[in-house]
């Protein structure tokens, strides 16, 4: 729905022009938002790692190094991009969009704030879940595209990878959904308003903590990036890519970070509810619901992610495969029967249903 004052001031166009300027200006808006975010991320992120390794980091580049990662994307764009020769050109091409478009496109059923959404659907959580499983295409179709034994291998492992912890992610949501009783990320945050102890993360603490390492998992990130391990297969499915090519596939795993964080913050945190909204002796502000909060619990999350690079070593694939199938599916399988059992019972937060 197209709000008032954007009616008003495109009240001469046609009805239908009016929908498609309006959520063309939110998309572009909410594009350059998220690139721009994930740009400066990799410089936190290098910054951040520098500051725990006790490095330096970039600071060269610009006011403290804030110019770096303009700097990286004039390298990536003056740098040519090599097809091999036997490869699938096509596909080879294709392959980084179908990572990167699923990722960006996730974003439309994200609630921002209250009552913004730029696709408020009712299912909006299958919505979420069918593009982020789509993302592994691209990883498949790069690795056998390439024409290349290490990329083939790093692209099944990848897949293998993903479609894994993919599942335990699935399960943890099915817990969300019953929590909540909506697939309607806007409901699902609204299901939790009473203040921090009213969140899904202290009655899901096992599902909220499958869902976030799974998440890192997906993203390819320390300590599961062994899909890249440059020591074992050469980089994994993109060793043949280069240039914007390569940065594609870049963009896309800093792109899925910000989602998953964001996800995460809905999901078991209360999206854009004030964690103070039941200190009635706060003032008003501090304790409306607002974009900030979303944005505080979104940065806390990306945090997580650069901690836990710095901080834990890379596992060995079986270690990864172990933990996927045979710890975190259990894991949610089993919570998931006790949420039933505490729905049946009226127990907790399912009281007064």
């Amino acid at each position: 729905m197209i709000p008032e004052f954007a009616s008003n001031l495109l009240s001469f166009l046609p009805e239908w022009m009016q929908a498609t300027t309006w959520y063309g200006v939110v998309a572009l808006v909410l594009f350059v938002s998220i690139i721009l975010m994930m740009a400066f991320l990799t410089l936190i992120e290098r910054r951040v790692i520098g500051a725990i390794q006790a490095r330096i980091g970039p600071n060269r580049v610009g006011f403290k190094g804030i110019g770096q990662p303009f700097a990286d994307v004039i390298k990536l764009l003056v740098k040519e991009i090599i097809i091999p020769s036997n490869a699938n050109k096509l596909l080879f091409v294709v392959a980084p969009l179908l990572a990167l478009i699923p990722a960006l496109c996730t974003w439309a059923v994200v609630p921002f704030a209250p009552n913004f959404t730029v696709a408020d659907i009712n299912a909006g959580l299958l919505y979420i879940l069918a593009l982020t499983s789509a993302g592994i295409y691209g990883v498949i179709l790069a690795g056998w595209a390439a024409n290349s034994k290490y990329a083939f291998l790093g692209a099944m492992r990848a897949a293998a990878q993903m479609v894994a912890y993919e599942i335990a992610m699935g399960f943890a949501l099915v817990g969300v959904v019953m929590a909540a009783g909506s697939l309607n990320l806007g409901e699902i945050i609204e299901a939790q308003s009473g203040g921090h102890f009213s969140y899904f993360f202290w009655w899901l603490l096992p599902l909220f903590f499958v869902y976030f390492i799974s998440g890192i998992a997906e993203t390819n990130r320390a300590p599961f990036d062994v899909v890249e391990g440059e020591s074992e297969i050469v980089a994994g499915f993109h060793v043949e890519y280069s240039g914007m090519a390569f940065a594609v596939f870049f963009v896309a795993e800093y792109v899925n970070m910000i989602l998953i964080s964001a996800l995460t913050s809905i999901f078991f945190f209360g999206g854009w509810l004030s964690p103070f909204e039941s200190w009635t002796w706060l003032p008003g502000w501090l304790r409306a619901p607002s974009f900030i909060w979303l944005f505080i619990k979104v940065w806390f999350f990306l945090f997580c992610f650069l901690w836990f690079r710095a901080t834990f070593p890379r596992y060995r694939y079986d270690q990864i495969m172990r933990l996927g199938w045979k710890v975190f599916i259990p894991i949610t399988l089993v919570w998931i029967l006790v949420e039933g059992i505490l729905w049946y019972y009226q127990v907790g937060p399912w009281a007064a249903a």
